[in-house]
């Protein structure tokens, strides 16, 4: 008998793979499948709920407490999972994971707490439609696996797909082989990490080494907590280096005036490149006291 399924995505930036396994299994079943409509609860059989981030937990309550409700993702609870027939669905997306899990611990990062270490889970014919002529991999560090990484590169050369290195790759793992396979396909920018000052002589290795290769600039992904100094020197280390970066601040700082500077000179218009932070703060906002940005932090974000 038809069931009818109702999948309420509360927060995800892009495509929630989860959900998309439960739609593609319903499908097949030949369930109908309703999207994101609460005014729907009465009228479904049973409902999905994905939460993505911790701090939108709160929108999960309303669904708590309803036999036929599943509620899920790491912003929810770390240990539910999906019944294993479901989370046995490749849903052909061009999105998705060949590995899963990492071999870091970076402390802002639940990879490793969820997934564990770092493991192979599939490969690009278990994402790609065969139609699209782009995929996206949100593996956390395939570059751990290398021989897997070789494999998965082998199969976007033969299908001349272009790729997009979603979450990045650890540059601390780049070798010239490696270089010579990224060199080898299609690709978006190249996404890297530079998360903490201690692996500065790493970064300026690897960006060495992406030059000697002919690979002049990447796209950095820069954390950023309350250590503002941090976050600035490794910026500089970028911008002297000839290097894209994008500050992801944690939510902890957000609406801080002198983060939400920071953030626009790296993440916009190009600012970094072209000139010094202190003259953005003074050409943008005609502020020449910057040291005093730390008074106003509770002033909305410029």
């Amino acid at each position: 008998m038809k069931k009818k399924i109702l999948l309420i995505d509360i927060d995800s930036k892009i495509q929630n793979l989860a959900l998309k396994k439960v739609e593609k299994y319903h499908l097949d079943k030949g369930d109908e499948i309703m999207w994101n409509n609460p005014m729907f609860r009465s009228w479904a059989d049973k409902i999905y709920v994905s939460c993505i981030f911790s701090w939108n937990r709160e929108k999960c309550l309303e669904w708590e407490n309803d036999l036929k409700v599943l509620i899920g993702g790491s912003g929810y609870d770390l240990m539910i999972t999906l019944p294993p027939e479901i989370e046995a669905i490749n849903p052909q997306i061009n999105m998705g994971f060949t590995t899963r899990g990492c071999i870091r611990r970076c402390h802002f990062c639940i990879v490793p707490k969820k997934e564990g270490t770092i493991k192979a889970v599939g490969d690009i014919y278990n994402l790609w439609d065969k139609k699209s002529k782009e995929v996206i991999l949100l593996d956390n560090n395939i570059l751990a696996l290398p021989e897997h990484f070789k494999m998965i590169c082998n199969q976007l050369r033969k299908e001349k797909l272009k790729v997009d290195f979603n979450q990045g790759l650890d540059c601390r793992l780049l070798t010239e082989e490696f270089v010579d396979e990224l060199k080898s396909i299609s690709h978006h920018e190249y996404r890297f990490a530079f998360d903490d000052l201690k692996i500065s002589s790493d970064v300026e290795r690897a960006i060495e080494l992406l030059k000697s290769k002919g690979i002049n600039r990447g796209f950095w992904y820069v954390y950023c907590d309350e250590n503002f100094e941090s976050a600035l020197e490794r910026l500089l280390i970028l911008k002297r280096l000839g290097q894209k970066a994008y500050l992801m601040r944690d939510r902890k700082v957000r609406g801080i005036t002198k983060f939400s500077c920071l953030a626009n000179w790296a993440n916009y218009l190009g600012a970094m490149e072209k000139m010094d932070f202190y003259d953005f703060v003074r050409y943008y906002y005609d502020r020449d006291y910057f040291n005093k940005l730390d008074k106003k932090q509770n002033q909305p974000e410029l």
